[in-house]
């Protein structure tokens, strides 16, 4: 096969699953053009069944998200919702909805896919038989009835039969090669201009991510200061306070007892030993100390030996990233060992720590029994809280059985 006949070969079969494409993309299409006018008849009477329209555009939006997902496929790249993870209740709901840009344009979008999606799948069709149609012309048409053939022009004589047919054919070829690939992206293009999030709607949902990560930062915050404050109050406090005490009271009987002073004074000391070691956890709490010492790396690989099982490790060790950031991921290291010791039942688990970029990625992973829950437990709750006080994102993958994989992508910029 030469080159020529390979590369009409390929363009053909481009253009065979293009039409496919077209043709598949009718199951949106035809839904979309049967529901513009129910639609349109709908929100023209949008005062009486306002109360009803958050079930009413559920179709619709099932309809957008399945183009969204064809869309992305023939771009290669992800088509975003624009519609809130959170909504209201009742006619607020109702009214927001209204107010959405969403809306307005998934509509907008409903309307011009439906018509041009159907006349463009009904071309692309259309030119497969026309193609051979044309070219056959020459055979037969001088025994058609009169006025029955036609390619551009009605045939009358042999010059013309031999002529127009042929250039026909070869318009509805260039057509179906070159035009037909051509409609499934523009499509795929129409879907994403009108069904992606406009800049403000994307704008709006950050500020409104940021302000509830900034409050579960601000509780997060309030929580530990809580927790230090009881634990310096009932640990620390306490124990310096029966120092004090086992000391007045040897300062007082060292004239007439000394070996009972001499006791008193030895109770203090262990006191004081006692209360050193829980400032250290306290301190350990906020910042631990083998960070500085052995930076993130280390720190990890000495969370790793203190557990019962074997773990896998896959650490970074090039260069540091800012302090509250490798802080937050030994926590996050830390919670998740402790999960996987206390409830996984796992018999091997492995700890990547690597640095991306301005990004610094953290996989805890085991190989247990799977089914954990962000929602049930305050472990993984902290973590996801802790992770998006510095802008990072939380993923928790645990279907029963499976085990448990976590993952947490930290800014940490240069």
């Amino acid at each position: 096969m030469t080159r020529a006949q390979m590369s009409v070969t390929a363009a053909l079969r481009r253009s065979a699953e293009a039409t496919g494409r077209l043709v598949g993309a009718l199951r949106i299409t035809v839904p979309a053009l049967l529901g513009v006018a129910p639609l349109l008849v709908f929100l023209a009477l949008l005062v009486v069944a306002l109360p009803w329209l958050p079930d009413a555009v559920k179709p619709l939006r099932a309809l957008a998200n399945a183009e969204r997902r064809r869309a992305g496929q023939v771009l290669g790249r992800e088509i975003p919702e624009p519609y809130p993870s959170r909504e209201d209740a009742g006619l607020g709901e109702a009214r927001r909805i209204v107010r959405s840009p969403a809306l307005w344009r998934d509509i907008a979008w409903m309307a011009a896919h439906g018509y041009s999606g159907l006349v463009m799948a009904v071309m692309a069709v259309g030119l497969w038989p026309a193609i051979p149609y044309a070219a056959s012309i020459p055979l037969w048409w001088w025994a058609a009835p009169k006025g029955s053939v036609s390619a551009f022009v009605d045939l009358h004589t042999w010059p013309q039969a031999l002529t127009f047919p042929f250039l026909q054919a070869g318009l509805d070829l260039a057509a179906l090669l070159w035009l037909v690939p051509r409609f499934v992206r523009w499509q795929a293009r129409l879907a994403e201009v009108l069904l992606r999030p406009t800049r403000r709607t994307s704008l709006t949902e950050r500020v409104e991510e940021l302000t509830e990560t900034r409050a579960e930062a601000l509780e997060a915050h309030g929580a530990e200061l809580r927790r230090i404050e009881r634990d310096l109050h009932d640990g620390t406090q306490a124990q310096l306070v029966a120092v004090a005490l086992r000391l007045g009271l040897a300062d007082r009987r060292f004239d007439a007892d000394p070996a009972a002073a001499r006791a008193l004074f030895l109770e203090a000391r262990d006191g004081v030993e006692e209360a050193l070691t829980q400032l250290r956890t306290v301190i350990r709490g906020v910042y631990p100390p083998i960070l500085s010492d052995r930076g993130l790396a280390g720190a990890v690989r000495a969370l790793a030996a203190g557990q019962h099982i074997p773990v896998e490790m896959d650490l970074d060790e090039a260069g540091r990233a800012p302090a509250a950031v490798e802080a937050a991921a030994y926590f996050v290291v830390a919670e998740a060992l402790t999960n996987i010791a206390k409830h996984s039942g796992a018999r091997t688990a492995s700890v990547t720590v690597r640095r991306e970029g301005a990004r610094l990625l953290i996989r805890v992973r085991d190989d247990g029994k799977g089914g954990a829950d962000a929602g049930r437990g305050s472990g993984l709750a902290g973590i996801r809280r802790r992770v998006a006080a510095l802008d990072g994102t939380t993923r928790i993958d645990s279907p029963d059985g499976g085990g448990t994989t976590l993952e947490a992508d930290l800014p940490c910029g240069s």
